[in-house]
């Protein structure tokens, strides 16, 4: 038997009536949001950068591929790992499915690491993805915009005590093959470009639970009984979607 609290049809319904006034609250919410991150003021990206892709060697205006926006997510995958980020995985598979209807609004949507690209391509293809995955490994690209950290930045944010960082630290740490600095190397992170009469802007950017938007799962999650049912194991229940038991 349940230990949730139960009631009439009617009770419910005025209960949900009473959370969806809350909800249509949040929506109006976001909506304002979204208004404020299109006004933000843009910065002119003045440094040339080159990645290393499947077809060659694109430069940062190159990447747009022929569209006006461009959304990179800084996936986590370092020189160290020997494989991705089991979160940012689960990100990137429900990615790919989105690419038809966000070229179809002008958006090109792809990711970049610092691991070298051989590496990227045959994790790709054993996680059977086909979004566009570049590697930034000779540019100071992902140092620039926070999707990297050098050893000595690593250094100076790592506690003396490594077990009073969260627990998905070290569980990730052990899942990407790596230690826990080299882990930390990277940094999961979204860099929202606009390309004007060939000048390439950075309009947006977000890091650490700001990049939840990309993990579909969540917003289920939050409508069901049990909810994301973390606690202090945050996100330690996530796997690469081919290890789930």
């Amino acid at each position: 038997m349940t230990d949730h609290q139960a009631v009439s049809r009617a009770e419910w319904r005025a209960a949900r009536d009473e959370l969806l006034q809350r909800e249509k609250e949040q929506t109006r919410m976001v909506d304002e949001l979204a208004r404020q991150r299109r006004e933000l003021p843009w910065v002119r990206v003045e440094k040339e950068y080159r990645f290393d892709a499947d077809d060659g060697t694109p430069t940062l205006a190159e990447l747009f591929d022929g569209r006006s926006q461009l959304l990179i997510y800084h996936f986590m995958f370092g020189p160290s790992y020997k494989a991705g980020c089991p979160v940012n995985s689960s990100i990137a598979d429900g990615l790919n499915g989105l690419l038809p209807h966000l070229h179809a609004r002008d958006v090109t949507l792809l990711l970049v690491s610092q691991a070298p690209l051989a590496k990227l391509q045959a994790y790709e293809q054993r996680m059977g993805w086909s979004i566009p995955w570049v590697s930034a490994s000779h540019t100071t690209f992902n140092f620039d915009f926070g999707g990297s950290y050098t050893p000595e930045q690593v250094r100076g944010f790592l506690p003396a005590d490594l077990d009073s960082l969260p627990p998905i630290v070290a569980v990730n740490a052990a899942a990407t093959g790596t230690d826990v600095a080299g882990y930390l190397s990277e940094s999961p992170a979204v860099s929202v470009f606009s390309l004007q009469d060939g000048i390439v802007y950075q309009t947006y950017a977000t890091t650490a639970r700001g990049v939840e938007f990309l993990m579909g799962y969540y917003p289920i999650l939050d409508r069901v009984p049990k909810g994301r049912y973390e606690g202090e194991a945050f996100q330690t229940w996530i796997r690469r979607h081919d290890e789930y038991a």
